[in-house]
């Protein structure tokens, strides 16, 4: 197993934020927002570099196509973010509770993931790269047709996950407290897990492959 190179981010001085709404191809460099309301707003294409996005609130907010680069978000939630086909890349997530994200399309590299809940995180199509989930809860994420190269999922709770048609290459799933297979248990060629998840994940084997256990 090739180990995850994780983002090594290094903020300069931030400037605090007061520009008001977010704008499509908007261009946002050294700022921090902090206890903004971003509910609703779009701000396709955006690029936002060296920023921290503490505590915001991200119902149906829509950054799609957009790319952050060397930056941390803390604390966010809200329901329906749309970050398709965003690129994030060098980025720390850290306690963050989303419902029904949508990163479907979207480029990880080098992303740490850390703690708070995700439900239904749409990850179709997508290409993680140097990924790590740490201590976060993961129910229905749904990763089909998606590309896990160097993955990890250290201390997580991955509850009825969808790998069909997905992709890996050393992906770790050993440090999982919980792994849960919906779709998808044929195509975790590339992955490593513990003999007891092997134990665990028996019966969705079993099932993958027609045998009949009585």
């Amino acid at each position: 197993m090739r180990a995850v190179r994780r983002p090594e981010v290094r903020l300069p001085e931030l400037q605090p934020y007061d520009g008001g709404e977010l704008e499509s191809e908007g261009d946002y460099d050294g700022l921090e927002f902090a206890d903004a309301d971003w509910a609703g707003q779009v701000a396709r294409g955006a690029r936002f570099m060296d920023c921290a996005v503490r505590r915001c609130a991200l119902d149906e907010t829509v950054l799609s196509r957009a790319r952050i680069i060397d930056s941390v978000l803390s604390g966010v939630r809200g329901v329906g973010t749309d970050l398709s086909q965003a690129s994030l890349r060098d980025v720390e997530v850290s306690d963050a509770r989303l419902g029904g994200a949508q990163l479907h399309g979207a480029v990880l590299e080098r992303v740490v993931v850390r703690g708070g809940k995700i439900d239904f995180l749409n990850l179709r199509t997508a290409k993680l790269r140097d990924v790590a989930f740490e201590g976060c809860v993961l129910v229905e994420a749904d990763f089909s047709g998606a590309e896990l190269q160097r993955v990890t999922f250290d201390d997580c709770t991955i509850a009825r996950a969808d790998f069909t048609g997905a992709r890996m290459k050393d992906v770790d799933l050993r440090g999982a407290a919980a792994v849960d297979i919906a779709r998808g248990i044929d195509r975790l060629d590339g992955a490593v897990i513990s003999p007891t998840q092997l134990l665990d994940l028996a019966p969705a084997f079993a099932t993958a492959i027609g045998v009949r256990v009585e």
